[in-house]
């Protein structure tokens, strides 16, 4: 039986005539990094903010770690961490005392030098929290998260507008949790975070859930082919056409997306084949062309009808 460690139902909210959650349901397990993927307006920091009693829910039910966040706050904060997506850091305190102050709020905090060291900036504790980079600064706010020593972290979209070197430290602090044996519950609009790092995850859309599961299930789940991709340079509409209902190509799925041409295909010799044939038939010389293997973006695409992106909804 599994062992869950936060469980939600139905959970509703909305902040005036905006429906930002419309009844999302979904469970986590314990010692996993659970992950919320979504475009930006999803309704992912809605979540955690109600999970986390920043936020009443208008509807549904919540447990996590056996309590309720409506009239349990108190308790369920001495067992969680939370990094908000804009969080408050006292510029003019150095590292190592905005870390002892929020070590201060809990009993079983762990020690400022167990913290410096998780988060890398051991050589920065002297340093004043204004004079740190982006990426620092990231980790700063995951390291008052994770202070609390709590069986819970919660990240809100830890390592937006982080360069990749950044993105990546950050992302090997968060698996160090996991093998700590946290949970952690991080939400995300980037598809390769979500791949990279989550047990389990469930896209967010709209406020409402499309789909759960690991993000090799979801892949697997909804494509079993692979992805022919090029670039759309002003091809004509007669040879999109004729892509569209071409019968060269076994189980086609034709997509238009970020202009680029996608075609999912099980058979991806002959389509290939066939494709350059087409392409010379129409004196096209194809652009860019690449064989992928399908992403959590496809995913989304094809559940969605929609291209992904990270504009507000």
């Amino acid at each position: 039986m599994s062992d869950y460690v936060l469980k939600v139902s139905n959970l509703k909210k909305s902040f005036k005539d905006v429906k930002a959650l419309t009844g999302v349901s979904f469970s986590v397990e314990k010692g996993v990094i659970f992950g919320m993927l979504g475009p930006n307006g999803a309704g992912k920091t809605t979540t955690i903010e109600t999970l986390t009693g920043l936020n009443k829910r208008d509807q549904g039910q919540v447990d996590i770690l056996g309590l309720d966040p409506a009239n349990q706050l108190k308790e369920l904060q001495k067992k969680i961490g939370v990094q908000l997506q804009s969080p408050a850091l006292f510029p003019r305190l150095k590292v190592v005392e905005i870390i002892k102050l929020f070590s201060s709020f809990y009993k079983s905090s762990l020690s400022t030098d167990q913290v410096l060291e998780q988060i890398d900036l051991m050589e920065k504790k002297d340093s004043w929290v204004k004079n740190l980079s982006g990426g620092q600064k990231h980790r700063l706010a995951v390291g008052l998260a994770i202070v609390s020593n709590g069986e819970i972290i919660f990240l809100d979209e830890p390592t937006t507008g982080l360069d990749p070197q950044a993105r990546i430290k950050l992302w090997e602090v968060i698996r160090n949790l996991k093998k700590e044996g946290k949970t952690v519950f991080l939400t995300t609009h980037y598809m390769d975070e979500a791949e990279k790092l989550c047990d389990d995850l469930v896209i967010l859309d709209r406020g409402r859930i499309i789909t759960q599961g690991s993000p090799e299930h979801l892949i697997d789940q909804n494509f079993d082919d692979k992805v022919i991709e090029f670039r759309d340079q002003n091809l004509s509409a007669k040879f999109k056409d004729q892509l569209k209902n071409s019968s060269f190509f076994n189980k086609i799925s034709f997509e238009e997306k970020n202009n680029h041409i996608l075609i999912y295909t099980d058979q991806i010799r002959s389509s290939l084949k066939r494709l350059f044939n087409l392409s010379e038939q129409n004196n096209i010389e194809l652009e860019g062309v690449i064989i992928r293997k399908a992403t959590l973006e496809d995913v989304f695409l094809k559940l969605t009808g929609r291209e992904y992106n990270d504009e507000t909804i």
